[in-house]
């Protein structure tokens, strides 16, 4: 038996290998350490792995994204343990972490995952997909992140976004068939877990193991400049879906949004440009049993 790490070298600000040296302790002292940006053909290394090596994946939320997108988890017979290294680490947060000093196992967390489609091409996520401002946010992030080389606040990006820079669409969500019409939408997030943007708590009520396998759709809807920035401050705590009169929350299996104009979207974080309708399907299999 071995251990393989996977880890992102450019996971939370370049300072995941700082977490590694930090965490590992003499468990793990002989792992085999291999930089994921780097493998060629991770998929097929994974699956070359015998049953009773170890997979430790070290990064933040889009490390994991990139995992179990690129490697058939739900095939694996592998323990597949995380270490949290992002900036966000939105995932951890939502099993109840805030840090941990060693890795998780989470093989119960990367099967029968919830299936994004857009424009014909399928993804699947762990914490979320959104779609609107958060897009936005993320998008910009990423673009300022390669242009400046060091770390963004993407709360001053969020601002930005709703003071001036991001435009409201309407909107019509299909949730297990029925529809749904919103104007000056804001954004229509499908979400499996609580958190996204590192630590915004959208949907304060979704339990990933909740028996009935339901995502939560959040619609943040006719809303003016000022009211959307107040709003937006109550997102951390979770308290925006009290304001019922500009928030609606769904939940169901299978979940469609259409936009009437494209905007950029997110899943788990990295970012997809000029989306104008995304569909969501949980498996089947994956909708627990009492």
């Amino acid at each position: 038996m071995k251990n393989y790490l996977f880890y992102n070298p450019l996971a939370g600000n370049g300072k995941s290998i700082d977490t590694i040296n930090m965490i590992l302790d003499k468990k793990y002292r002989d792992t085999v350490f291999c930089d994921i940006t780097e493998t060629d053909n991770l998929a097929g290394f994974v699956t070359s792995l015998e049953p009773d090596d170890v997979i430790i994946i070290c990064g933040g939320d889009g490390t994991l994204n990139n995992f179990i997108n690129t490697v058939d988890t739900d095939a694996l017979p592998n323990d597949i343990y995380f270490l949290p290294a992002g900036s966000g680490n939105d995932f951890i947060h939502d099993l109840g972490y805030d840090t941990i000093n060693e890795p998780l196992k989470i093989n119960d967390y990367i099967k029968n995952l919830p299936v994004l489609t857009v424009d014909g091409k399928n993804y699947k996520f762990l914490n979320g997909v959104g779609y609107g401002i958060d897009g936005y946010v993320c998008e910009e992030g990423n673009r300022l992140k390669k242009l400046k080389g060091k770390a963004i606040n993407y709360t001053l990006i969020a601002l930005k976004g709703l003071i001036y820079a991001f435009k409201p669409v309407n909107a019509t969500v299909y949730i297990d068939g029925k529809e749904f019409s919103y104007k000056k939408v804001w954004l229509v997030p499908s979400m499996t877990g609580k958190f996204f943007g590192g630590g915004m708590k959208i949907a304060p009520m979704q339990d990933r193991s909740n028996k009935d396998g339901t995502l939560s759709v959040i619609v943040a809807h006719n809303l003016s400049k000022l009211k959307i920035t107040v709003l937006f401050l109550t997102i951390f705590k979770g308290e925006h879906i009290k304001f019922k009169k500009h928030v609606t929350v769904h939940t169901g299996n299978e979940i469609r949004v259409v936009f009437d104009r494209p905007c950029p979207m997110q899943i788990d974080g990295e970012t997809l440009s000029n989306v104008s309708e995304y569909s969501v399907k949980v498996p089947v299999h994956s909708v627990k049993s009492n």
